[in-house]
């Protein structure tokens, strides 16, 4: 089955159009992130002793939330440019994914959805960059879900030199004829109730895990759900 097209194959004029569209999204969210941030250090400072336990909590959250949507905004910045900064450091995977799971879930209002996974290896990545790939394809298979409560299931394994991380969902599955599609830019899946935003979710995250030496595959789809493949560097 086909895995869609290659990075390559996307044209220099849809390569052109994404670089604007994440310079431009990136830059002008630096502004609103940079206060985000600093009016939450300033109150942890000033209130840090009279919140109880759990403002506290949501406070301290709320930074840590600012902080690293300003980093993703950077690192995109610098994609955007043509010279992607990569900070690798070691990275384990089970913990970020059950981060970005329970984040998703409350964002997605989708307390039914679960998900399983044995135990998932420590990566040596850029952190910012992974988790923004794990969580665009963690929310698809939320957004696509089928007629049963969403359950996801990751497993991993090495080939060779490689680590293959496998994201399978139940939802309603990639029709043949779209599977080619799925990682052009701004092509969004046609269904009635067509999910909102600008289509660029696996496109970008592809091209993310390009700049960190892997790659985004779609290894199987059918009515029963879809897996994706992500292939990184060991």
């Amino acid at each position: 089955m086909s895995s869609g097209p290659t990075p390559t194959a996307v044209s220099s004029t849809s390569e052109e159009r994404i670089r604007r569209f994440l310079a431009t999204a990136s830059h002008d969210l630096q502004s609103p992130l940079r206060h985000i941030a600093m009016y939450a250090e300033i109150l942890l400072d000033e209130l840090g002793e009279k919140l109880d336990s759990e403002q506290l909590e949501s406070l301290t959250a709320i930074l840590q939330k600012a902080q690293t949507a300003q980093r993703l905004t950077k690192a995109l910045m610098s994609f955007a440019a043509g010279a992607p900064q990569v900070s690798p450091a070691p990275v384990e995977l089970g913990p970020l994914v059950d981060d970005l799971w329970t984040e998703l879930k409350t964002e997605m209002g989708a307390h039914d959805a679960s998900i399983a996974h044995d135990r998932l290896p420590t990566l040596n990545s850029d952190a910012t960059l992974l988790s923004t790939v794990l969580k665009n394809v963690l929310a698809n298979a939320l957004l696509y879900r089928g007629a049963a409560d969403p359950r996801v299931d990751l497993a991993a394994e090495r080939s060779g030199s490689d680590w293959l991380i496998h994201i399978s969902d139940n939802g309603r599955g990639i029709e043949p004829v779209h599977q080619e599609r799925i990682f052009e830019p701004f092509w969004k899946l046609p269904q009635p109730d067509a999910v909102t935003g600008p289509g660029l979710g696996l496109t970008a995250s592809r091209e993310l895990l390009s700049a960190l030496g892997g790659e985004l595959m779609l290894s199987h789809s059918d009515h029963t759900g879809s897996r994706f493949t992500i292939r990184l560097p060991a």
